[in-house]
């Protein structure tokens, strides 16, 4: 019994040892390449979907690619967008100016070894190279590069006023936002005031309800960064908020109206207003947005002479930072 215990051990003894570390290294490895590759194949996926959408003039294609902007921002890996790059534009003016926004590859370190992209031959549509063009932005924008952020939001600003299509619609509207929050970024919001206003007027003479949405969104966000509540409360009577807006752009619209109310000591407006963003807003994501919204509540029942109920105080997600209340 010893014995054929001992000739195990031995046997044991002189198998090879697995490194077990390098395996799972390499399998961290090939996960990383197959999770970049989907992603460039997903975001293709998206252009298509704009094409087809151009072509069979049914904006819901884009509405649909639009609304996995937060899905698609957190898999703009490097490889991701120079692969990108090649197969959406051909080699160039076009492609050289699109990777001005892409950094190069770290010094000494290999190219990653995706499948060979074929090279595009003819240009994106509009649309296609505003939605990449976007994605760039919103990715200088995690990487909190805001000078190249900046130079990218005005080179697309450019872009999209150069252009006179419908199908564009959506999408400049959430270009607007974004190059309305690389501005308050940089502590400028002032400055694009104007533009924002030309662009208003544009979209209302061009019916377009979403671009209209964003648009106020962001001029009354720009008004109340300064404290501006009169010219706000002017821009609210003097302007029609689309009916047809997203759900998300109600909410905001209501919460700034809540601001501009609370602040006009209209408390019971104020507070109905707020209460209708509260209902409006995702219920299982933008926490932070509904943390904000039902911290004015709080205030506005506070000043109105009532109690706030104790289960607000109970919600999982607003429970810490409603403690101070």
């Amino acid at each position: 019994m010893v014995s054929q215990t001992t000739t195990a051990a031995a046997t044991a003894a002189s198998e090879p040892i697995v490194d077990v570390e390098m395996e799972s290294a390499e399998d961290a490895e090939t996960a990383k390449k197959d999770a970049e590759l989907l992603a460039v194949q997903e975001i293709r996926d998206h252009a298509r979907q704009i094409d087809k959408a151009v072509v069979s003039k049914e904006p819901r294609f884009i509405l649909r690619v639009l609304r996995s902007l937060p899905t698609t921002r957190r898999k703009l890996a490097l490889v991701v967008v120079r692969s990108l790059a090649v197969q959406l534009y051909p080699a160039g003016a076009e492609r050289d100016g699109i990777m001005v926004y892409i950094e190069d590859y770290p010094a000494g370190a290999q190219e990653p070894e995706l499948p060979r992209p074929r090279a595009a031959i003819k240009s994106p549509l509009p649309e296609v190279d505003a939605y990449f063009h976007l994605l760039l932005l919103v990715r200088l924008l995690d990487k909190n590069d805001l000078p190249k952020a900046t130079k990218c939001s005005q080179d697309l600003m450019t872009k999209i006023v150069g252009q006179n299509r419908r199908s564009l619609d959506l999408i400049a509207a959430k270009c607007y936002f974004y190059h309305s929050r690389v501005s308050e970024l940089n502590n400028d919001l002032e400055s694009i005031r104007s533009f924002l206003h030309s662009r208003l007027r544009t979209a209302t003479l061009r019916n377009d309800f979403e671009g209209q949405a964003v648009l106020i969104n962001c001029l009354l966000r720009n008004y109340l960064h300064y404290s501006l509540y009169d010219q706000a409360d002017k821009l609210v009577n003097k302007s029609v908020f689309p009916e047809t807006a997203s759900n998300n752009e109600c909410s905001r619209f209501l919460y700034y109206l809540g601001r501009i109310k609370a602040a006009k000591l209209e408390y019971s407006v104020a507070h109905k207003q707020l209460v209708q963003a509260l209902r409006k807003a995702p219920q299982q994501a933008a926490v932070g947005f509904r943390q904000t919204v039902q911290k004015l509540v709080i205030v506005v029942e506070l000043l109105l002479g009532d109690i706030p109920e104790r289960k607000v105080f109970r919600q999982a997600a607003l429970r810490r930072s409603l403690g101070p209340y």
